[in-house]
């Protein structure tokens, strides 16, 4: 159904909400003859997809209440979140911790919270640090009293006196890691030794600095607990190793060719800090600018009498560039701008009134599907962007 509505209808599947698998079973033919004499020339693959956001939820294993509480209060009360937190933050310090647990304020909390949550991950703010990830992306438990919990902003030294609502709160966190958290990676990761971490790099960067450093941070702290050693969160829950990450930029097909390894070198930006956290580097992991779905081409107009390189594709319906509104039905060419050479004017603290300082204007609107083409009859396959770079990386190994 997926594949009809991509290819025939041009409608993107919806997000991932909750888990999927599909075995993949692949015919081949090893270059080397020693291995065609020993091998069955089969490689069966598991993909295992689930919402991104789940992957916050890692972080919390090394955490307690207090800690994710402090961490969490902390960044709402820095940039544009101190505005988005204001109604949560006010509520949560309108309540005695150490007073009676009550269920009412225990929901009203938590509902506030995750409204916080979700204008933090809206489009117009496109932040990433948001866990708990089920908040966001519930999947089975959504309605659970397993979500029913928050962080509280003044937590009393010592332990929290029995029946408190801090001691609810303690206990419905610790619940939700060990119920939640620790079973979908101690059963589903147990079984990986790949990891592909698609970012939305284009998405952050089109929100300016804050966004594209809070999408760091979030990438330093999943990233950091794929570690080798004993220390690894995934070390303490599952004894096979994940030995490969990709991080990949998806929606190069957004921009010109001219920007992709800008995207990449950016994306690497990103994770540099991770990948000295981690230890891994060389074919431990690998940062990739990609698009497995090519919704654009690339053309050249004239403006003034040079080429201007553009991208050509269907916008979808609802989408906007300045005062032009799209019907999704009709191509149009789009100069999506050029992300700059240098990535660091992202991870520097921007004064807007610096004109000096100015991030280049860009232009990033969502596409539809593209329509495929034919030849001598035959449609041929979907378009795509480094694609194979990325099967080499994480199968090359296994194919030799």
């Amino acid at each position: 159904d997926h594949i009809r509505a991509l290819v025939e209808e041009r409608v993107w599947p919806d997000s991932t909400r909750a888990i999927s698998e599909l075995r993949l079973t692949i015919e081949y033919k090893s270059a080397s003859t020693w291995n065609r004499m020993l091998s069955s020339g089969k490689l069966s693959i598991d993909i295992v997809d689930y919402p991104g956001e789940w992957l916050l939820d890692l972080p919390l294993l090394g955490q307690d209440y207090r800690t994710f509480s402090e961490n969490t209060v902390n960044l709402a009360g820095s940039g544009v979140r101190a505005e988005l937190a204001r109604e949560w933050l006010a509520l949560a310090a309108a309540v005695d911790p150490d007073g009676p647990a009550d269920e009412m304020t225990a929901k009203r909390l938590a509902e506030a919270f995750t409204t916080y949550l979700r204008l933090c991950k809206s489009d117009e703010r496109s932040l990433s640090t948001l866990p708990p990830g089920r908040f966001l992306m519930p999947g089975d438990l959504d309605g659970s009293p397993a979500l029913t919990f928050a962080p509280l902003p003044i937590l009393p030294e010592g332990r929290a006196p029995k029946g408190s609502l801090r001691a609810m709160m303690e206990r419905r966190f610790e619940a939700y890691k060990s119920v939640v958290v620790k079973p979908f990676f101690r059963e589903h990761f147990a079984r990986l030794d790949r990891q592909i971490v698609l970012v939305d790099a284009l998405q952050a960067i089109n929100r300016g600095p804050e966004a594209v450093q809070d999408l760091e941070r979030a990438l330093g702290d999943v990233l950091a607990c794929f570690r080798a050693g004993s220390t690894s969160v995934l070390t303490a829950l599952v004894r096979r190793r994940i030995d490969r990450v990709l991080v990949a930029a998806t929606k190069a097909d957004h921009l010109h060719h001219e920007s992709h390894d800008r995207l990449e070198i950016l994306t690497r930006r990103l994770v540099n800090r991770a990948i000295k956290t981690i230890g891994m580097s060389g074919a431990g992991i690998e940062v990739m600018a990609l698009a497995s779905v090519r919704a654009t081409r690339e053309a050249n107009v004239k403006q003034d009498g040079h080429d201007l390189p553009v991208i050509v594709g269907t916008p979808m319906a609802g989408e906007r560039i300045g005062d032009e509104l799209f019907d999704g039905k009709r191509k149009t060419a789009v100069f999506p701008g050029d992300l700059p050479r240098d990535p660091e004017a992202y991870f520097r603290s921007v004064d807007e009134n610096d004109a000096s300082a100015a991030l280049p204007d860009l232009s990033i609107v969502r596409f539809r599907p593209p329509e495929l083409d034919e030849k001598q009859g035959i449609t041929l396959s979907v378009p795509h962007i480094r694609l194979d770079r990325a099967l080499q990386f994480l199968l090359g190994d296994r194919l030799a």
